[in-house]
């Protein structure tokens, strides 16, 4: 395919919905997994090992499989989707929101497991110097704890983004492949495959290749530096 003609086909709003997608995943993945984090690290919980691993179940657990689980709770005969659509009419399957629902999941874990070790290495003594300035444990939290690990959580989040991009099959399974609305990169990839369009979907592997390799870059600096 000439140039022009490619530059004519090529449609850049499923990597547009991929970054719009992967960037809501990576904040819910970041607000979860820092809390989460931070419980693990600094508390003693009767069966901390259990709860942990259900919490990494989605780093080895086929996209499938996360998709079910996904549209058996949130489905519209699901106990929390049929709830959401008898009260507010909303549901996320068929909808960008799933993709972004999926995505977190898969997210979650890198950045639960980069939060827990950051908040191990941080130093105690530092926290209980600061809670003698008659600090409060959120004062002490905010203005110690969370700079002191924030380099390590940073690079698990770029980590959970990057992941978030290249989510596939979960997705589909949940928000499905609508193009312009529900349709990311990975699909548009796999669709254009499909179709026989493998120069487009060339141009989507590069530059979703190139995104990631700057990502992983930058996040191997920060844990260069956490070291």
């Amino acid at each position: 395919m000439p140039t022009t003609e490619l530059l004519r086909a090529f449609d850049a709003q499923p990597l547009l919905l991929t970054i719009k997608v992967a960037s809501v995943a990576t904040l819910l993945a970041l607000v979860l997994g820092v809390g989460l984090g931070w419980v693990l690290a600094r508390t003693r919980l009767p069966g901390r090992g259990v709860f942990e691993a259900l919490l990494m179940l989605p780093l080895v657990l086929p996209p499938t499989v996360l998709g079910y689980g996904i549209l058996v709770l949130m489905g519209r005969r699901g106990p929390l989707g049929a709830w959401l659509r008898a009260h507010f009419d909303y549901s996320v399957v068929f909808h960008w929101h799933g993709a972004v629902l999926a995505s977190a999941v898969v997210a979650l874990p890198l950045v639960l497991k980069a939060a827990t070790t950051a908040f191990d290495q941080v130093d105690r003594q530092l926290e209980a110097a600061a809670r003698t300035l008659r600090q409060t444990r959120w004062s002490v939290f905010v203005r110690v704890t969370l700079p002191l690990a924030w380099p390590g959580i940073l690079a698990g989040t770029l980590l959970a983004f990057a992941r978030a991009m290249g989510e596939f099959g979960a997705s589909l399974m949940v928000a499905g492949s609508i193009p312009g609305q529900t349709q990311t990169a990975s699909m548009a990839i796999y669709d254009a495959v499909q179709a026989g369009q493998d120069e487009i979907a060339l141009v989507l592997v590069l530059l979703v290749s190139a995104i990631s390799v700057a990502i992983l870059l930058t996040s191997n600096r920060l844990f260069a530096v956490r070291r």
